[in-house]
Order: structure tokens, then C-alpha cells, then sequence
């Protein structure tokens, strides 16, 4: 709903959820487009990408993150590859930290600022 409440946002895909801006890490795996949101996000693909063994939840689990992951980044034939190409998102992260980068990068004069969340309400009843 826009205009009067909370805008929202669906999740996932190369481009940034809000402002429809490609995502800074991003990588070629397995003819695939490997991508994150941030270093956080690399760690917890790492995490589950390497583990040997997976175990299976309730209900809840079919909600989580790791149930939507594409196939190819479960298949235990392309972990060597995703774990690469998390590692290349891993140091791509430690590169290209928003605040270092160039004003070209942010054509709309969108320099990140210095705060971590940021949460967007529209609408009449705005303050």
C-alpha cells in the first residue's frame, strides 16, 4: 500500500529491493549471477553453502532464506564454485565499502550515509 502506510518491497534478484539500483556484489558462478546484499549476508551463504550436513527444520524452515536459495547453490556438485564466488563477494565487500566509493558511483547524488538501518514510510500520515 503507498500513499498512506509502509511501502513494500519483494526480495532477492541483482537489483537493490527499494530502489531498484543494481547490487554491488555480484559474480559469475556456475552460469549463474552469484549475488549479496552485504558482507553479513556472504557470511551466512558461506555458512550454509559449506556445511556437509543439512538438517531440515519444521514448518518454519520452508519460510527461511536458505529454503528459497536457487538450486544450483545447493547442489553439493557447484559448492567448490559458490564458495569461491562467495569468497570474490567476500573481498569485493572489503573493496567497495559504500563510503568509499566514487561520487560517479552514486549518478543520483545518493551518497550512503552514516547510519545502518533505514526503514521508509510514505504517505499523509508521515511526520
Amino acid at each position: 500500500m503507498q500513499g498512506a502506510g509502509l511501502v513494500g518491497a519483494v526480495l532477492g534478484g541483482t537489483e537493490d529491493p527499494f530502489f531498484q539500483r543494481p547490487l554491488w556484489l555480484q559474480t559469475r558462478c556456475a552460469g549463474h549471477i552469484l549475488w549479496a546484499y552485504n558482507e553479513e549476508h556472504v557470511d551466512e551463504l558461506s555458512a550454509y553453502v559449506g556445511a556437509r550436513l543439512r538438517e531440515r527444520g519444521g514448518v518454519q524452515s520452508m519460510m527461511s532464506m536458505f529454503a528459497r536459495l536457487p538450486a544450483w547453490m545447493k547442489v553439493s556438485d557447484n559448492r567448490a564454485e559458490v564458495l569461491a564466488g562467495l569468497e570474490t563477494l567476500r573481498a569485493l565487500a572489503g573493496r567497495m565499502a559504500p563510503a568509499d566509493r566514487s561520487d560517479a558511483a552514486h549518478g543520483r547524488g545518493d551518497r550512503p550515509r552514516a547510519h545502518r538501518g533505514m526503514y521508509f514510510r510514505g504517505g499523509p500520515y508521515e511526520s
